[in-house]
């Protein structure tokens, strides 16, 4: 029996699968280095930045020898919004019975002459927002050392088991560390400088603030209190920093420390700002109080055991999933196992290798910035080191938001989607604002860009300011939360208001084509391509899905009369699934695609991805359409584009593309440092990337679930535990020459599933987990059992594999 993949660091993550730990299938010895190791400092913050945090704060590390910047950003530090110095009015037109009549006009001309240029439509309805702001840098703390750079055996690590990153280096005969994490439960970061031989540590801690803020200093017993108001808005931040030695003399500065011969030096920071997600104002109480409180009881705790509880904390979740493609390690750091893939002269081994890392990092970045609590991980995650962010790091709702999140639930980190809920449900009451003003509509709707202000308007931009259909978008993260877990709760109380409210809205701003006699949305736009027009498919597809699982849950939860309207609007609705004349899958009502466009965005595959409604066994024709469309387009593109194109070759079982996607990816929109690069770096290529690793592995929809879909010939032997399916059903699958060997599935309800398997299931015997055989039914490459709550149950393939 296999033992689960091993960590190569100093502490051990514990499995939190009570199924996995004593029972994960296979046979291969599999031992995995879950860190980024480099050999040199880094030196550009978006190419070698190591990244911690904890949902709410961010912080990176370079590793410089003479001067090591730390940079720390904080969740709620924004321009912009309420108090901004340009005025700010949530992206509403102050006429709003003027630019009713100009959409009405727009709708009409559109529907008339089935296409209006992004110009003359931005140019009619968009507007120029005021206050819309950008999320902030917190602050950099440069420590300033007095040694040379004359260094030897230096090793920048983060270490994902753990989340700590660690600078070593040897000079003369001195070993120097340094440690940092940023913990949750505490919420603290925390650093440690430590000399450990004949010299010792002296250096001046410097904290350096952006200047668009007041900055004052003081201290309070013996901590550093920096606080002070942003200019353009004055929302109110303070940070509070304390400092302590082992050996030597600690001396305070005007704004900082200088601590000489030393053997080691601490420091912890918290921040926090006066931001509150509540509608209008987005004001609470001034932080200080709070952090005081908080330093005071980190400083109580200390650093060991602060890192005890961050590592349990962390591990709790990122120790869930374990994923081997590679047995033997390579012995090489990050940056050879990366330049290796670009120049193509990497070994299937070191693909291998480096594919286990990326996937990893996608669900450790998830985790560092998105807790409970927190606002929702943003374009660039929680890291930031700017005070004008590249579009602005805010919440892009036509894709990027949603791709921060389609690894939450099959990876098992269902915890860290409770953000994008939260920030959902807190943008419900300006977005019915939109609604009423923009749309004279019921429910809610927002366009294409939100920010922490419940921005929820126009902007101008002709190609990017109309995308009605986030509202329906989002929401289906709601569904899509329900299917996994079964939490019937959640279903009623959070899902079903955003599902009705985002529902309503289109059952009223729906309007009838005069060409086919069906509902459409027009004026309709498919994201960054073409003309606006009548019904794009992307527009279709995605406010059909909308509708269809708000008729099941109305169905499910009794809602008679709701459930009715909604089938009366789904039937009148076009469905946005038109095979063209090249055979693909049209992107407009009008079968005018180019078939030498090589853009970026694929969004009329919504249906194949993230939804299902497109399935090469339920609707092989739709599915050969969907191909023909993504061979014309071809496999250049973005970082969020590639990994997108992953997820829609694994949908159509084809792994090895979905694995050429990957190394596209990697070759030629990762940054040395792992992040994705659109360019610039943006966070929703590492984590559509690690969604489509998982999609290559299992599949599944309500009831039933496939292993090894798609998995790639470059992935000839491995195994993978933890990951989830729909039904709250937990996977681990071991494959041996490109087959499955062995799996194992529990859950902790009761349920009837059918599993696909990739051959015939004749070929594998089921049992418990106590080994006795179980009854199913087989029918070619599907068995069908009913499984009890918290049992597991063991498919093995017959003889050798």
């Amino acid at each position: 029996m296999l033992t689960a993949c091993s960590n190569q660091t100093d502490v051990t993550p514990t499995s939190s699968n009570p199924v996995l730990a004593d029972s994960a299938p296979g046979s291969l010895q599999c031992n995995i280095d879950h860190s980024l190791v480099f050999t040199t400092p880094g030196n550009e913050w978006e190419a070698h930045s190591l990244p911690i945090g904890n949902g709410y704060m961010g912080a990176t590390v370079l590793g410089g020898i003479a001067k090591d910047k730390l940079n720390i950003s904080e969740k709620t530090l924004w321009t912009g919004g309420p108090g901004s110095r340009e005025g700010y009015d949530f992206g509403w037109p102050e006429n709003t019975g003027s630019y009713q009549q100009s959409l009405q006009d727009v709708t009409r001309n559109i529907l008339s002459t089935r296409a209006m240029s992004p110009q003359d439509v931005a140019a009619q309805i968009g507007r120029d927002p005021r206050g819309y702001g950008s999320y902030q840098s917190m602050l950099d703390i440069d420590v300033l050392f007095e040694h040379q750079s004359d260094v030897s055996d230096y090793r920048r690590q983060l270490d994902m088991a753990t989340g700590l990153v660690t600078v070593s280096y040897q000079q003369q005969k001195t070993r120097y560390v340094r440690q940092f994490f940023v913990n949750y439960p505490s919420q603290v970061v925390a650093a440690q400088y430590t000399a450990a031989g004949s010299q010792r540590l002296s250096a001046t801690v410097v904290p350096m603030l952006a200047d668009n803020r007041s900055v004052n200093y003081r201290w309070q017993h013996g901590h550093l209190v920096i606080s002070g108001n942003l200019h353009d808005n004055q929302l109110a931040y303070e940070i509070q920093i304390a400092a302590t030695q082992h050996g030597g003399v600690l001396t305070p500065t005007e704004n900082g420390w200088k601590v000489d011969n030393a053997q080691s030096l601490t420091l912890m920071v918290v921040s926090a700002t006066n931001y509150a997600n509540t509608y209008p104002q987005y004001r609470g109480e001034h932080p200080h109080k709070m952090l005081t409180a908080r330093l005071a009881a980190a400083q109580s705790k200390g650093y060991s055991a602060l890192r005890d509880e961050h590592i349990a904390d962390h591990q709790a979740l990122y120790s869930r999933v374990n994923l081997c493609l590679e047995h033997t390690p390579v012995n090489t750091n990050t940056d050879a196992l990366l330049s290796a893939v670009i120049n193509d002269t990497a070994t299937p081994a070191m693909r291998r290798q480096l594919t286990q890392l990326y996937y990893q990092f996608g669900r450790y970045l998830l985790i560092a910035s998105s807790r409970k609590g927190a606002l929702p991980a943003n374009l660039q995650g929680v890291w930031n080191n700017y005070t004008q962010a590249p579009w602005s790091a805010d919440y892009h709702v036509n894709i990027n938001l949603q791709m921060n999140y389609w690894l939450a639930d099959m990876t098992n980190l269902s915890e860290a989607g409770i953000p994008l809920f939260d920030f959902v449900e807190g943008l419900r009451e300006p977005a019915e604002q939109t609604a009423g003003r923009l749309f004279n509509a019921p429910g809610w709707t927002l366009l294409l860009n939100t920010n922490i202000w419940g921005f929820t308007g126009l902007i101008s931009w002709p190609t990017a300011f109309w995308q009605p259909e986030a509202n329906a978008w989002l929401a289906a993260h709601f569904y899509q939360h329900y299917l996994y877990s079964l939490d019937e709760t959640f279903l009623q109380e959070r899902a079903w208001p955003v599902m009705w409210g985002a529902a309503r809205f289109w059952m009223h701003a729906l309007v009838t084509d005069p060409t086919s006699g069906m509902l459409v949305v027009a004026p309709s736009y498919s994201p960054e391509h073409g003309d606006f027009t009548v019904g794009a498919a992307m527009s279709q597809q995605i406010v059909g899905a909308l509708l269809r699982d708000t008729y099941k849950t109305a169905v499910k939860l009794g809602y008679t009369e709701h459930a009715a309207e909604l089938a009366d609007t789904l039937s009148a609705l076009a469905s946005g699934l038109n095979i063209g004349q090249y055979g693909q899958l049209q992107e407009w009502q009008a079968d005018i695609d180019d078939m030498t466009s090589q853009h970026r965005h694929i969004s009329h595959l919504y249906a194949l991805h993230p939804d299902q409604e497109i399935s090469p066994e339920r609707t092989p024709e739709l599915a050969e359409a969907a191909k023909h469309t993504l061979n014309a387009r071809g496999d250049g593109g973005t970082g969020w584009s590639k990994a997108w194109k992953i997820n829609f070759w694994a949908r159509l079982y084809d792994g090895d593309r979905a694995n050429k996607l990957l190394i596209e990816q990697l070759r030629h929109s990762t940054l040395p440092n792992l992040w994705d690069n659109h360019p610039p770096f943006q966070i929703d290529g590492n984590f559509g990337a690690t969604a489509g690793i998982t999609e290559m592995l299992l599949q599944s929809q309500p009831g039933a679930l496939q292993l090894l879909p798609a998995l790639p010939g470059d992935w000839p032997n491995g195994q993978v535990s933890g990951i989830k399916a729909m039904g709250d059903i937990t996977v681990a699958m071991a494959w041996q020459s490109g087959q499955l060997a062995e799996a194992t599935i529990s859950s902790p309800r009761s349920q009837q599933v059918t599993i696909t398997l990739p051959l015939d299931a004749g070929l594998f015997e089921f049992a418990d987990k106590a080994g006795n055989r179980i009854a199913v039914t087989q029918q070619g490459r599907r068995v069908t059992l009913a499984i009890s709550a918290e049992q597991s149950y063991r498919i093995q393939r017959k003889g050798k594999v």
